[in-house]
């Protein structure tokens, strides 16, 4: 199966669009590129009306603009969520706004992956990945589940990744954070779902994005093993992102999917 990143192919540009998540509002957090870009364009393709974030205000405008070229509907609200509890606060309060009031959905996708050998990775590294990785999560979901709580309906999407659950030769403190992040999945679960809160992680194996193309050659050799042979697409996370906040997945509850094309899960080679 060829990979759209090598052909120049971009299947954001020619997504069906359908009524599944009409009415719905969502946050994807860290959606100016790459994963987080490719779930909000699925999610309005689906009818969404979708608030897209990240540092860079320009490339929010240009993400939210492209979904709205594309038949969508989104605003573009910029956020460092390594930033202060008072700012990333002031982000939720700021993201609900842009909507009218009410968030239906909220995809926890930012995050920061300096993947070395604990002995080199910078004071600054590590607090930023402590702060975008686990603090921002734990901050929005605490500052926008109690509101979908009192609705009686909303979905929490994290994306984990298939790192947290095997021990690497590096990156220790981010493997670390994804694993975190998938066991408040199942805290916030717990916590928010009898109130009705469907809260579920997607994992995504090793993900080939315009962020990392340099990588490419490496990410086909870890890859080509697998059964898929090829790395993750974006919009394969997306599609995922997608089948939990939909009424197809209204029995799924606190659940881990890996997005992966087996590479946990299966060994085609020993």
């Amino acid at each position: 199966m060829p990979n759209d990143l090598h052909t120049n192919a971009d299947p954001l540009t020619s997504l069906p669009h359908d009524t599944r998540l009409a009415g719905q509002k969502a946050i994807v957090t860290g959606s100016t590129s790459g994963i987080g870009e490719a779930i909000a364009h699925v999610l309005a393709a689906s009818g969404a009306e979708v608030v897209v974030s990240g540092r860079d205000a320009a490339r929010a405008r240009r993400v939210a603009d492209a979904v709205t070229s594309a038949g969508g509907r989104a605003w573009a609200v910029p956020a460092d969520l390594s930033g202060s509890y008072a700012e990333l606060r002031a982000f939720a309060q700021a993201a609900t706004a842009a909507f009218g009031g009410g968030v239906d959905i909220l995809v926890n996708n930012a995050g920061v992956y300096p993947v070395t050998p604990t002995e080199l990775l910078p004071d600054h590294d590590l607090d930023a990945l402590l702060a975008t990785n686990i603090r921002a999560p734990h901050v929005l979901v605490a500052a926008l589940a109690p509101g979908m709580a009192a609705r009686g309906s909303g979905h929490i999407v994290n994306i984990g990744s298939w790192m947290g659950r095997v021990g690497t030769t590096s990156g220790a403190m981010y493997t670390a954070s994804k694993a975190a992040l998938e066991q408040m999945t199942r805290n916030w679960a717990a916590e928010y779902g009898p109130r009705g809160v469907r809260v579920n992680t997607v994992a995504p194996g090793a993900t080939l994005t315009p962020g990392n193309a340099d990588l490419a050659a490496v990410l086909d050799a870890m890859t080509s093993a697998t059964v898929s042979g090829r790395p993750v697409r974006p919009i394969d996370v997306a599609y995922g992102v997608r089948f939990l906040v939909s009424s197809e997945a209204a029995f799924v509850q606190g659940n881990i999917l890996d997005v992966d094309g087996g590479m946990l899960s299966t060994r085609l080679r020993f």
